[in-house]
């Protein structure tokens, strides 16, 4: 590392390209690229703790990108004195375009590039117009690539991925599990590596589906008592996925989520500094104010929705919440100016969609407004099955009159479990667990039937 230092001291002194004082000191780049790939991977070692598993040793990568990058100059020079023997004096040669660059870099990737220029330029580096061309060409090339042909994937895509060996498994040592890949549960844990396990399933399907799929691996089950009691210990075997099987649910997983971003009408896309398809009436630091995506219950319905991409309002950290109270607040006083009350209420009944959050404000006159939670309560009653896991009617306003306070909704229910919620009031009102997703109406249309019918509007 020090002979590594010394070739970046001496270029940033003398004036000279990195590469230039590098092929002085090593002799061929290739030993420069390995000193590279070894400082980068001291750096990650120190970044993710003992934990991290790289490399042992250097594998060649960067020289393999410097030879790639070196192909095209090498073609046009040896183009020239074939274009030039066979042209007359004077006439302009026209060269092909650069091949555009094909290697898929990931968010991470870029960041990293762009902060390699930033520090360049501030060093004031003889590289930094490099560097910069070629987080320019890294950028165009993620923009205009409709549809990569190669997924990349990151560690914080899937934590299952991450961390090395995994522990609740190991392999099977038959000739078919070798060549498949498979893997068993590993009975001898420690709490160590429990804890581990259960920091990357956290937030993942829960008992409910790893129940069903030993089902589904289960030819011979019947949905009866004695058959359960007698293949107990076969039932508790968890099932577990090989890596391939992982990688696939992650690029899965990962292509559908891209394709629920590009075409989500409230999603203010970053990367290409396009607004939201939703006009946007009001624009906060967090959360912006909208009008209804689909035909408005009553004149002068809005929609509060957070800018960054939420499965749902308990997703939001203090500071969109704070701005989401915010323009609650506003609207109730708009509201009341205008001789009528409010109610506000979210639909996260299906997480599954990974539609994007989003609070519908509806005004009503002063006289349904009294009468709402009385709607409400019996239409979430006889929404769903008779016997539930979960109370029907989650009163949240009684938790935040008992103490609760502006926290009663988020301290009530978990964000992973799908729910109906309405505001009466600015701290709270009614929720609801949605246990069964096939009984619960599709869309909007459990809250768009309660209050069309408070306001004797036809069924649209």
């Amino acid at each position: 590392m020090t002979k590594l230092k010394a070739v970046y001291r001496q270029a940033n002194e003398s004036g000279k390209r990195v590469d230039e004082v590098a092929l002085e000191r090593y002799g061929d780049l290739r030993f420069f690229d390995n000193a590279r790939e070894e400082e980068i991977e001291l750096d990650r070692r120190e970044r993710y703790g003992k934990d991290y598993l790289g490399k042992e040793k250097p594998s060649g990568e960067l020289f393999k990108h410097r030879k790639l990058d070196m192909e095209p100059t090498r073609r046009n020079d040896n183009a020239i004195p074939t274009s030039y023997g066979q042209s007359a004096q004077g006439e302009t040669v026209e060269t092909g375009p650069a091949p555009r660059e094909t290697t898929a870099l990931d968010a991470s990737a870029l960041n990293k590039l762009k902060a390699q220029m930033m520090k360049a330029k501030l060093r004031g580096a003889s590289d930094a117009a490099e560097l910069e061309a070629r987080y320019n060409a890294a950028v165009s090339g993620a923009a205009n690539r409709k549809e990569a042909d190669v997924v990349v994937l990151g560690v914080m895509d899937n934590r299952m991925l991450a961390g090395g060996n995994r522990a609740e498994v190991r392999a099977v040592e038959t000739k078919r599990g070798r060549e498949r890949g498979q893997v068993e549960e590993n009975e001898d844990m420690t709490i160590e590596d429990m804890v581990r396990e259960e920091r990357r399933n956290r937030g993942g399907a829960g008992e409910g589906q790893r129940f069903a799929e030993r089902i589904a691996k289960d030819a011979k089950f019947d949905n009866d008592l004695d058959y359960m009691d007698e293949n107990a210990s076969k039932l508790a075997k968890r099932v577990h996925k090989s890596e391939i099987n992982l990688k696939n649910a992650s690029i899965s997983e990962f292509q559908k989520m891209n394709r629920i971003l590009d075409n989500c009408p409230l999603c203010h896309h970053e990367d290409t500094g396009k607004p939201p398809l939703a006009p946007v009436v009001s624009l906060a630091t967090r959360v912006y104010l909208t009008l209804p995506t689909e035909p408005e219950l009553n004149e002068g319905s809005t929609c509060i929705v957070p800018i960054q991409h939420r499965t749902n309002l308990l997703e939001c950290d203090d500071d969109e919440w704070e701005e989401i109270r915010n323009f609650m607040k506003c609207l109730t006083r708009l509201y009341h100016d205008q001789g009528r009350d409010v109610i506000f209420y979210e639909n996260a009944a299906r997480p599954g969609q990974k539609r994007h959050a989003a609070m519908e404000a509806v005004p009503l006159p002063y006289s349904l407004g009294e009468t709402a939670p009385a709607f409400f309560r019996e239409a979430i009653i006889s929404a769903d099955e008779e016997w539930t896991q979960h109370k029907k009617v989650i009163d949240t306003l009684a938790k935040a009159r008992q103490g609760g306070g502006k926290l009663a909704f988020r301290n009530t229910l978990a964000k992973e479990m799908p729910y109906f919620h309405v505001w009466f009031e600015l701290d709270g009102g009614l929720g609801h667990v949605v246990e069964d997703p096939n009984r619960w109406p599709k869309g909007d249309l459990f809250a768009r039937e309660i209050i069309g019918g408070m306001l004797d509007l036809a069924l649209r």
